[in-house]
């Protein structure tokens, strides 16, 4: 089955290749543009003073072309002395000239020197920096999670997974847009600029390595080629992914998604839902709103609850997981509790309240 788009996809992708760069987050500092305006801004000074400098004093100079020292000569002066080109052409031959090249030039050319030597290396150790910052983030970077798109969606969708302990350090973002880069590397989060449909963006962001992956795109077609790729290049990883359209799940299903969320249904069934029972809804609402009021969290099962039944704990047990079944808190088959199961519950949201990481593929009914 072929998604509308798909050639349109493809082609945007080969004529349209974007440039990908790996951006990691970083404190906010001056712009680099603003920090060369304000260096050369103050050479310039340097040179119009030392300019100035000269011309107040041009009697005590001697240009070998004319004899004379005007305006236009000290500029020349200043500038091929704060150079230290010195081609001598001009030069100090008073007692007051010599003592004022001695005692303000001179530490007007170091400054000058310094200003400019000094932004040349801190480009260069700039860009070293970033670099190594880059290569130690590759060798370290394990078991992350992925998140193609940053939109509300996929925002909402990482927001939720790091409220459970989740550290920014280990979420990468992919996206096409370079201002979206910019926003997920402002919230502290990596981010690679490019399109996911393509293997070599999906490695930039370590893809092969990744324990979870969110896809969150605008297009359902986008979707379906950003799973086939992504399984593709890794076998084990959680994949979990958004369509719009119901009837596009089960192609995203088939394509290596362990999980598929129709965005466009839930919110269709949570409006409907709001109509009937605005409380029920409100109560829906709050369970999908992570920290606050009650959440639903998943968790293993603590040793004083073996062999009970889920109704007999303390906390309201929604759904049990067992292998690679999930069962009804009233399935028969569940029968008494045991310590390989994990319990899907409903607590009272806490500030230490958080989900316990599943490092099992998705469960299937």
């Amino acid at each position: 089955m072929k998604l509308p788009g798909h050639d349109a996809i493809a082609r945007q992708a080969d004529e349209h290749l974007v440039t990908r760069k790996v951006k990691l987050p970083r404190k906010m500092v001056e712009h680099p543009f603003r920090q060369v305006a304000r260096r050369l801004f103050l050479a310039l000074f340097l040179l119009v003073a030392t300019a100035l400098i000269v011309y107040a004093d041009h009697g005590g100079y001697n240009d070998n072309s004319d004899g004379s020292v005007d305006l236009l000569d000290s500029f020349y002066y200043a500038t091929v002395t704060l150079s230290t080109t010195g081609y001598g052409d001009i030069t100090p031959v008073s007692d007051a000239a010599r003592f004022t090249n001695i005692f303000v030039i001179t530490p007007l050319r170091v400054l000058f020197l310094i200003v400019l030597v000094g932004t040349t290396l801190e480009v260069l150790t700039e860009r070293t920096r970033e670099e190594w910052r880059l290569n130690r983030w590759r060798s370290t970077l394990r078991d992350h999670t992925v998140v193609v798109g940053f939109g509300t969606k996929g925002r909402s969708a990482i927001e939720t997974v790091c409220v459970t302990g989740l550290k920014k350090e280990q979420v990468v973002v992919v996206d096409p847009s370079g201002k979206v880069i910019e926003a997920a590397t402002a919230d502290g989060y990596a981010g690679v600029m490019g399109d996911a449909t393509r293997s070599d963006v999906l490695k930039q962001a370590e893809v092969h390595r990744a324990r979870q992956i969110i896809i969150a795109t605008q297009r359902d077609d986008t979707a379906v080629l950003v799973t086939l790729t992504a399984r593709q290049m890794n076998r084990t990883a959680k994949i979990v992914a958004a369509v719009r359209e119901e009837e596009n799940a089960p192609l995203l299903k088939q394509s290596g998604a362990d999980a598929v969320i129709t965005s466009a249904s839930a919110a269709g069934r949570l409006l409907g839902l709001s109509v009937l029972s605005p409380a029920a809804g409100m109560v829906m609402e709050d369970l999908i709103q992570q920290g606050s009021g009650l959440d639903i969290v998943e968790r293993p099962v603590i040793k004083a609850e073996v062999g009970m039944k889920p109704r007999e704990t303390e906390d309201l047990v929604v759904s049990i997981v067992r292998g690679h079944r999930v069962l009804g808190y009233d399935d028969p088959a569940v029968g008494t509790l045991a310590l390989t199961d994990r319990l899907i519950t409903i607590v009272r949201a806490t500030p230490g309240t958080q989900v316990a990481p599943d490092v099992r593929p998705m469960p299937q009914n």
